[in-house]
């Protein structure tokens, strides 16, 4: 990255209002969630707001696949995870998690390397935050909006 971006940190673009999912919260909910507000994953947190893990489009999928279409091909996750009646019981621990206080670039950089669209912003345990790739595209562009069409111009 340009020098220039190397003094953004993560806890200048983040998202602070995030939309998580409670631990104890139902499978229903959680259902109604995705179709609410069309995020791809959403956090879970405990009562305290600390990060327990995430859940996924995948694992929404996974659990539909298991209970509504028949003679399918599932690995034993999905079955085990299909059978879960709250948050806790289905979704992933441990995500990939960045401070708020680091670089933009250490963002983009995690995501890339792990394959994700967003990273968990997580301060003392406890989530304050998150970041995309979406945000840091669109801060980038913003930042440095003429010089990106120069770019561009002359591949053309």
């Amino acid at each position: 990255m340009p020098e220039n971006y190397s003094n953004i940190f993560i806890k200048d673009i983040m998202t602070q209002d995030v939309i998580a999912v409670k631990e104890d919260d139902p499978v229903e909910h959680i259902f109604e969630l995705f179709n609410k507000y069309h995020f791809n994953t959403y956090p879970v947190i405990d009562n305290e707001g600390k990060l327990k893990g995430i859940i996924d489009q995948d694992i929404m999928l996974e659990i539909i696949m298991f209970h509504c279409i028949p003679c399918t091909k599932h690995t034993h996750m999905a079955a085990v995870r299909s059978l879960g009646e709250s948050a806790i019981e289905i979704m992933i621990p441990h995500p990939v998690t960045i401070s708020p206080n680091e670089k933009l670039q250490d963002a983009a950089d995690m995501m890339l390397k792990h394959h994700i669209n967003r990273v968990c912003v997580v301060e003392n345990d406890k989530l304050v935050g998150i970041i995309s790739k979406k945000s840091i595209i669109s801060e980038l562009y913003k930042r440095k909006e003429v010089e990106w069409w120069s770019i561009f111009s002359c591949c053309c």
